[in-house]
């Protein structure tokens, strides 16, 4: 069948209902007759492509560790002395995440030397001394901040017992600065 060329005819467009030269009408994706001046094309989101699924193993797959335990960096002065004769130290170590029973040993600045894991003593505090504070067996904490007689459950504090020196003068802060706190053995 033969159509007219119709270079004289007018269209009537399905989007805006305008009249236009029917020479320049042209057909949508949607099926709609529109002019060439309100064409919109097909959206790349109408047409995903298809995609294969990802691998799901590993060329050189390793089972998980657990990662070893790590020293934490304490705050400046982390050590507080509860009262004047008192052997109990309270220690400030922000969001700690320690628990009642852990023991925890104390390291005071690292040094480079031949030997592995050497570390300073921390500064002596109201009497007692760094070697104390910082003994190699560490300390079996009580998580808290240790109040007349008891602890008060704060998530920054934790304290122990020297279990030798007391305290000169009590409330007095001290322990300089690097100080840190982990377990009493480190390991790579």
């Amino acid at each position: 069948m033969a159509y007219a060329s119709g270079k004289f005819a007018l269209a009537i467009s399905d989007r805006s209902g305008l009249q236009f030269p029917y020479t320049e009408m042209v057909k949508e994706w949607t099926g709609a007759w529109v002019h060439t001046s309100e064409y919109t094309p097909k959206a790349p989101q109408l047409m995903p492509h298809e995609h294969s699924p990802d691998p799901q193993a590993l060329k050189h797959a390793r089972p998980a560790r657990v990662a070893p335990a790590a020293l934490i960096l304490l705050p400046i002065n982390p050590f507080e002395t509860y009262a004047s004769g008192s052997q109990v130290i309270n220690v400030h170590s922000p969001d700690h995440g320690r628990s009642t029973g852990a023991t925890v040993r104390f390291r005071g600045t690292p040094f480079v030397s031949s030997e592995t894991n050497v570390f300073a003593d921390c500064q002596a505090v109201d009497g007692i001394t760094g070697a104390v504070l910082c003994a190699v067996a560490g300390y079996t904490i009580t998580k808290g901040k240790y109040v007349s007689g008891s602890s008060d459950d704060s998530d920054d504090w934790y304290y122990f017992s020297t279990g030798l020196l007391t305290a000169t003068t009590g409330g007095i802060k001290g322990g300089g600065y690097p100080i840190s706190a982990g377990p009493v053995t480190i390991s790579a």
